[in-house]
């Protein structure tokens, strides 16, 4: 009888003392947090290490001590922990995250195949987390797989249209491709979540690039339109328009981009040329949707067709030019607010194409 009382209370003190440990090794994750979110990594990965002395498989130390070791450029070191999470934990939800730092981990070593079929994994049980396909896309383009990293962008971009950094990938490699409206609009969507960062500044100069459409006045009545050779071959042997086709769209584009040249638009600032020409471009795509079909097509199109039917395309074009430190489009901005923040709400509850 008194062995028996024994085991139970030796039984009862083991549980409390793991349920402690449990308790005091989350506390060593927070304050490792907090170090971790100040660039103090080593501090971080010092009390995540002291968590897993108490707790030695606890999966939140596990993935916080991964990615501050991968923030340390500690990939071999990062690597095992995220083997380890994934052995010890192979059913928790948290996981999705673990596979995009070990794909990050083995990307920083340059072992991109092995980091693609990470992210493959990772995948296979997640296959609706938008940051597997990003990072996964991101290494593509890290070896100028153009368009399997396109496809990676357009699917994040599907799973979280918030995410900005898809959208400026997906404008990015298409300006790569030298498509020029499918890079407009893909900057355009980008500038409605980040306007104001560096990003938003470099994403600007390309839009202004783009907007020129190839158009160039030489003397004082020539001016050269150079069509983009992308532009043709665009339906194929059947007859039929191929996938994301704006052959029409970049077209008239270049006109009315020629139409900055004419004495009655000399005087409009590069905001108000926008403004023009952008609504030009919003009509040519409602016009041309029904005969045209793609990821662009269906996913971006229609945000920017209900932009111009909701007369928003003026306050969007000068959240686009926030960046530009032009005193005229501050001082635009400050002034009509509430058309910024009209904007700003349709925007945000807009519905995106997932399929």
């Amino acid at each position: 009888m008194k062995k028996t009382i024994l085991i139970l209370m030796f039984a009862i003190m083991y549980n409390i003392s793991f349920g402690q440990n449990k308790v005091d090794a989350e506390k060593l994750v927070n304050e490792g947090i907090a170090y971790h979110d100040k660039g103090d990594y080593d501090g971080a990965i010092f009390r995540y290490d002291k968590a897993l002395i108490l707790d030695k498989d606890n999966f939140l130390a596990l993935t916080e001590k991964a990615f501050s070791l991968l923030m340390s450029k500690k990939n071999e070191e990062s690597i095992k922990c995220c083997e380890k999470a994934i052995e010890t934990h192979p059913e928790e939800e948290g996981l999705k995250m673990v596979y995009v730092t070990y794909g990050n981990a083995l990307d920083g070593l340059n072992k991109t195949d092995r980091s693609i079929e990470v992210y493959d994994e990772g995948l296979k049980q997640f296959p609706d987390f938008y940051l597997l396909h990003f990072n996964k896309g991101i290494t593509l383009w890290s070896v100028k797989k153009y368009n399997d990293a396109l496809l990676c962008f357009q699917m994040s971009a599907k799973l979280n249209p918030k995410h900005a950094s898809s959208h400026n990938a997906i404008a990015r490699v298409s300006k790569i491709n030298d498509t020029r409206i499918p890079a407009l609009l893909a900057y355009c969507r980008f500038f409605s979540l980040d306007s104001e960062s560096d990003r938003a500044k470099q994403n600007l100069e390309s839009v202004r690039s783009i907007m020129k459409a190839n158009v160039e006045k030489n003397g004082n009545k020539s001016i050269n339109i150079s069509i983009n050779s992308n532009m043709l071959g665009d339906v194929s042997a059947n007859g039929k328009q191929k996938e994301n086709n704006f052959s029409v769209t970049d077209m008239i584009l270049s006109m009315e981009t020629a139409m900055d040249f004419d004495e009655k638009n000399n005087n409009k600032t590069e905001v108000e040329q926008f403004i023009r020409k952008f609504n030009t471009v919003c009509s040519s795509l409602k016009e041309s949707k029904k005969d045209n079909h793609g990821f662009f097509w269906d996913y971006y199109v229609p945000y920017f067709i209900e932009m111009k039917d909701k007369k928003l395309v003026e306050a969007f074009s000068y959240v686009a030019f926030a960046s530009s430190a032009d005193p005229d489009v501050s001082k635009w901005l400050e002034s009509n607010k509430e058309e910024v923040e009209r904007f700003f709400e349709w925007s945000n509850s807009f519905k995106f194409a997932t399929n």
